[in-house]
């Protein structure tokens, strides 16, 4: 019989146990990392449609100056402003155009809910928007009937000469379509540069509204600016 201390021992290759301790190490790291919470932000339901919107007592330093800029400006954060405010340089960017086309425009609030739903209705998606504007278009004097035909993408005509071409302008526009000679000599006679260039400009910061709102999926009936108000 072979002996204990005859019996051959197995070599071990050289380094082994140094990786065999590494490997230790770096497994008791990582769990100790994970358990410790430093390695995941903390977790928020969503809110608002998909999004988890950020609680205002955790909004870092710059979120929170860009929260305070929209609500000296505004005097809330609605609809995608509530999921624009986690890139706080977006937000302080949005928050002008979104105030010109409250406050300044050079076309009318029932001119620019013709945009606006006509957009809706070519990006049917957005349910918060097209909820939204829906009621806004009746509340600044368009027949309930019309922002319907605008939503559901029905002909329709107006009466009021500029918010025809509004209407053909917007609709031509989103097709796409070329703009004609003469519809476009139509506007201007109507609206002129300046409200040609706010429908333009208009058609596209709704539309980045409307892909933000389907995007993250908001229904119609989303709480209104909750927890931002």
């Amino acid at each position: 019989m072979t002996s204990e201390r005859e019996r051959p021992q197995l070599a071990v290759p050289a380094g082994a146990d140094l990786v065999d301790r590494a490997s230790n190490e770096t497994q008791t790291t990582e769990s100790d990392f994970t358990m410790s919470g430093k390695q995941e932000a903390p977790q928020n339901p969503p809110t608002f449609g998909r999004y988890a919107e950020i609680p205002t007592e955790q909004l870092s330093a710059e979120q929170k100056e860009a929260y305070d800029f929209i609500m000296q400006a505004r005097g809330m954060c609605p609809g995608p402003y509530r999921i624009w405010l986690q890139n706080a340089k977006l937000l302080k960017a949005m928050t002008p155009i979104g105030v010109y086309f409250q406050n300044e425009m050079q076309i009318s609030k029932a001119e620019r809910e013709i945009v606006t739903n006509c957009i809706n209705g070519k990006w049917a998606t957005a349910g918060y928007s097209n909820g939204e504007h829906e009621k806004l278009g009746e509340q600044v004097g368009l027949p309930a009937e019309k922002v319907a035909a605008l939503i559901a993408g029905l002909p329709t005509t107006f009466e009021e000469p500029r918010q025809q071409v509004v209407y053909e302008l917007t609709i031509a526009l989103i097709a796409p379509r070329r703009i004609p000679e003469g519809l476009y000599r139509r506007a201007i006679a109507l609206i002129g540069d300046a409200g040609l260039t706010d429908l333009t400009v208009l058609i596209g910061y709704f539309t980045s509204v409307s892909m933000t709102l389907a995007a993250y999926d908001v229904p119609a009936g989303a709480s209104d600016y909750r927890p931002y108000k």
